[in-house]
């Protein structure tokens, strides 16, 4: 991992994240300052401080926040006008109604729970989030409640299927460096992730909605009500506009799983043009044409473009702080704060599967990225791996899932995911920490206990 840092004192670096870490705490939950601000002048000083060049310091930020925005705007931006279109035509009440219909109403956060577990096989967190969003808040709003007891289960659901189970990149990148075979862990990885969304996605989103009650967002979900009831959608309808986004997603993402194992050549035209039209932004572009197209004969393009537009004011803010909050984790990651946290602990004597999960909890709350962390830390591992005799294949798969766990734990300010789900809800900081990133730790923790668990008795 390149850093652009002066070599300094791992312990002068850690002290240098954590006073960071306690200003924006201090800035943004005490002094009430925005979030933006907050965000770029503690990345700024926390530049200054671990020794980046002063030409180099700007750069920097705007490599992170820059970087941060590619990836967030595009799928918010092309999310928000899908959830609108369904919202106002009444695509998402009748998928709503139609959940509902099915489980009942004291079971719809498990319904949503149940759903995005399935959405999520394919599709990443973010993008799945946001397609589930104008139904999480049609239930909401019908039903009542905090709109987290609806939420937080869908979100879990989206984030165990993406840190544990291939064909997800992170897991597939783990296991391609330690050399576990694909296949046993996606059995292992679904195993896995069920128990764990179950207790600490599910029971504590039940938990959370009785104790934070939080006002509807109007990000996803604003005042008006359907234009005309008489022309709702049918249920297949709405369904197979869901659908296509994760199919789609399905072609990037399974065709890549083959590609690693060796199945198809992942360099041949067809495989790659295939892979281009499961590129999220491209899946929802296209998916958004197809609702325009659908929706045209009975609203107007005139109509729906106006809808299109009218999605977009409200996400403005939750995309400059979540880029802001890319740009914190850029910053800590070019400073060489990881490394000199991995260094500390890569030769602690502690088992490899510890030793995974520990390390890729301390790159998580050091520099944000649950990617990053992910990857180092399976480089970090693999030389111990290597060495290291008589690991099954079950073993190499625990390990893979204890990386996963530590680097899905502790989701705070220099996470971007932090920022995109407290922005997508409308949470002040504070409730964030107290829902986002206990569920994100409960997920993460839960995880590991079950892999540790199982390498002692296997």
């Amino acid at each position: 991992m390149d850093t652009l840092a002066q070599s300094a004192d791992p312990t002068y670096l850690l002290m240098v994240a954590a006073a960071a870490i306690t200003a924006l705490l201090l800035l943004i939950i005490k002094l009430k300052m925005h979030a933006f601000v907050a965000l770029t002048l503690v990345s700024l000083s926390t530049a200054l401080a671990t020794g980046i060049s002063t030409e180099q310091v700007v750069p920097t930020m705007m490599s992170g926040f820059g970087g941060t925005l590619a990836a967030v705007a595009l799928l918010v931006g092309l999310g928000a006008m899908i959830g609108k279109i369904l919202e106002v035509t009444g695509g998402a009440q009748v998928l709503a109604d139609s959940l509902i219909g099915r489980f009942g109403a004291e079971k719809a956060p498990f319904a949503l729970g149940v759903a995005s577990l399935l959405f999520g096989f394919p599709i990443f967190f973010d993008a799945g989030l946001i397609v589930m969003m104008p139904i999480i808040f049609s239930v909401a709003k019908r039903f009542g409640g905090s709109p987290l007891k609806y939420a937080l289960p869908s979100a879990g659901a989206f984030a165990v299927m993406h840190a544990f189970v291939p064909p997800h990149p992170g897991p597939v990148a783990a296991a391609d460096l330690l050399g576990a075979n694909i296949g046993m862990l996606l059995m292992i990885g679904i195993l896995v992730a069920i128990p764990t969304w179950y207790i600490g996605a599910y029971l504590f989103g039940l938990y959370a909605g009785k104790k934070f009650d939080i006002p509807l967002s109007k990000v996803f979900l604003s005042s008006e009500t359907v234009i005309d009831p008489a022309k709702q959608p049918k249920f297949i309808t709405v369904l197979m506009i869901l659908l296509l986004p994760v199919l789609l997603i399905f072609l990037d993402t399974g065709l890549n799983t083959l590609s690693v194992a060796g199945v198809i050549d992942g360099s041949a035209t067809w495989v790659e043009s295939l892979r281009m039209l499961g590129k999220t932004p491209i899946a929802l572009l296209i998916t958004l044409l197809v609702c325009l197209a659908v929706f045209a004969k009975d609203y107007g393009m005139k109509q729906l473009e106006k809808l299109c537009g009218d999605s977009l004011a409200p996400i403005c803010g939750a995309i400059l702080v979540t880029g802001a909050g890319g740009m914190f984790g850029g910053v800590l990651r070019a400073s060489g704060i990881g490394e000199a946290l991995a260094g500390v602990l890569n030769d602690t004597g502690m088992p490899i599967i510890v030793a995974a999960f520990v390390i890729a909890t301390c790159l998580r709350v050091a520099q944000g990225s649950a990617t990053v962390a992910l990857t180092t830390t399976a480089a970090l591992i693999a030389p111990m791996v290597a060495v290291t005799s008589g690991l099954t294949q079950f073993d190499l798969c625990f390990i893979v899932i204890a990386i996963a766990g530590g680097s899905t734990v502790l989701s705070h300010f220099n996470d971007s995911g932090f920022w995109l789900v407290g922005r997508l809800m409308e949470m002040d900081e504070k409730t964030t920490l107290k829902t986002w990133t206990v569920m994100e730790t409960l997920l993460g923790t839960i995880a590991f206990i079950i892999v540790g668990v199982l390498s002692m008795a296997i």
